[in-house]
């Protein structure tokens, strides 16, 4: 699989989880794109663009399980939940509830909007070991009636835990509470059915696990909600909604900006920007497709898993969660505390490129495996890990 991808040769890449990797058959379809648009950039961007990216949409849609009208690209899951930080009417008082595994972006968008309303935002713990059956409880015991949303990750970036998610969408549900779920790890890397999640907001990468080009990610939303959401560039969409198609500002042609609906008319055109990443989503999940992912995905996760297992039996260390609580990346708890010194030793002295993360006073190597990695690329951090005293 490794052919496919313009991974520098010289280097073990164990950190696909960071920014994705994307195939040549992928970055191909995104330049001929490119070159459609250069053609003729008008015809593109101004009278062509709404139907190609709900083309795009729809195919993406169709591989999360969710409906093409409740879905709109964004350019990364951290925009995603931004917008919905920005439109949720919270007010002095009011709160919105986190697990202490949440990305540090998201962490600072929901205590920025709080701090400018007068809200809090409240980070829970979720203790390490790490107990599946007793996430949902504990998150929702915390509930006050001041809650206005929960937020959690699907799969959290420092310590790799995939949380049950649905079971917690559907108990906030039945208590009338909204949910964001930051799932900029999952798609591509677990079975994702947004339907079946139930989150009201559900924001997350292409770009990752899914092989598409950068700067590719969406935004679901549950319909009742279409009406609050945002955006963060005020643009055609707004006028169409105020003033009716006929306000073009000169442009023909308008629903090219604007789209059909709602969350289209906010949140499809941000002024001009490439499109081409979008539009080659569906040459990403084709690729994936004709290369049988969900084998490369169980080859992977147990890769992930014999490695961490090996590095903890020989360093007497016990792993933070049960298997089940893994997918591709692996939470590698080391001995060595100085992360950063950590890091940089395995790529200068190693050649390996690994994150190594840090939460609650521990530390991790997050390995990321991937189609491209083999036993060799493991083997190797292995060494390294064993080399340096980690």
């Amino acid at each position: 699989m490794r052919r496919h991808f313009l991974l520098d040769p010289g280097t073990v890449f164990l950190n696909h989880g960071s920014f994705g990797a994307c195939p040549r058959p992928v970055l191909q379809a995104q330049q001929r794109w490119r070159d459609e648009m250069e053609r003729n950039p008008v015809l593109f961007l101004g009278r062509r663009s709404a139907a190609l990216l709900a083309e795009a949409r729809s195919a993406l849609a169709d591989h999360l399980g969710a409906r093409a009208d409740d879905l709109v690209f964004v350019a990364n899951a951290t925009t995603g939940v931004n917008i919905v930080a920005r439109s949720l009417e919270l007010c002095a008082g009011d709160e919105v509830l986190a697990t202490d595994h949440e990305y540090g972006a998201c962490d600072a968008a929901w205590q920025q909007r709080c701090a400018q309303l007068g809200a809090s935002y409240r980070r829970i713990e979720v203790p390490l070991p790490f107990e599946p059956q007793r996430f949902t409880e504990r998150l929702l015991g915390a509930l006050t009636p001041r809650t206005r949303l929960v937020f959690a990750s699907h799969v959290t970036s420092t310590t790799a835990l995939v949380f049950p998610v649905a079971e917690l969408c559907a108990r906030a549900r039945a208590l009338g509470v909204t949910t964001l779920i930051d799932g900029a790890h999952a798609p591509g890397q677990i079975d994702l059915d947004l339907e079946a999640v139930g989150a009201d907001f559900y924001s997350g990468n292409c770009h990752k696990w899914l092989c598409a080009p950068k700067g590719t990610g969406f935004l679901h939303a549950r319909r009742e909600h279409h009406a609050l959401l945002q955006a963060p560039v005020v643009s055609w969409g707004y006028v169409a909604d105020a003033q009716g198609a006929s306000a073009t500002g000169g442009h023909t042609g308008f629903d090219a900006y604007t789209g059909h609906t709602l969350l289209e008319r906010r949140l499809l055109w941000q002024g001009t920007r490439d499109i081409s990443g979008f539009l080659a989503v569906p040459a990403a999940i084709g690729f994936q497709r004709e290369h049988d992912w969900p084998r490369q995905r169980a080859r992977c996760r147990s890769a992930a898993q014999a490695l961490m297992q090996r590095v903890l039996a020989r360093n007497g260390l016990e792993a933070i969660a049960p298997d089940a609580a893994f997918a591709q990346m692996a939470p590698i708890p080391v001995r060595r505390h100085d992360a950063e010194a950590l890091r940089r030793r395995l790529f200068e002295h190693h050649r390996i490129e690994v994150p190594v993360t840090q939460h609650g006073g521990r530390t991790f190597v997050r390995v990321s495996v991937q189609a491209y990695n083999d036993r060799a690329d493991l083997d190797a951090l292995e060494a390294a890990l064993a080399a340096e005293g980690a």
